[in-house]
């Protein structure tokens, strides 16, 4: 009988004690996720948050304009349907 008690007690105290441990763990694990995470973001993106324009002399003004297309495009979107409503 003993030997029961004494099972069911170190079993409890597993239990609370990876409890305990895991409540002070977790933080510092999620910090180490998160910040692998924006690394990893970082290095897929790149640091700079637009590669593409150069840098320019301040004051200086650039007009990007698309040229325009001679496509024709039609303004017929659909056909009319007919509808009857039924109560």
């Amino acid at each position: 009988m003993m030997t029961f008690l004494k099972t069911i007690l170190i079993v409890l105290l597993v239990y609370y004690g990876l409890k305990f441990l895991i409540k002070l763990v977790t933080p510092y694990l999620m910090r180490y996720i998160s910040k692998k995470a924006g690394q990893q973001f970082e290095q897929f993106f790149g640091n700079t948050p637009d590669m593409n324009t150069q840098r320019e002399k301040e004051g200086s003004i650039t007009i990007d304009k698309n040229p325009q297309s001679n496509s024709r495009t039609s303004k017929k979107v659909g056909e009319y349907v007919e509808f009857e409503e039924v109560e």
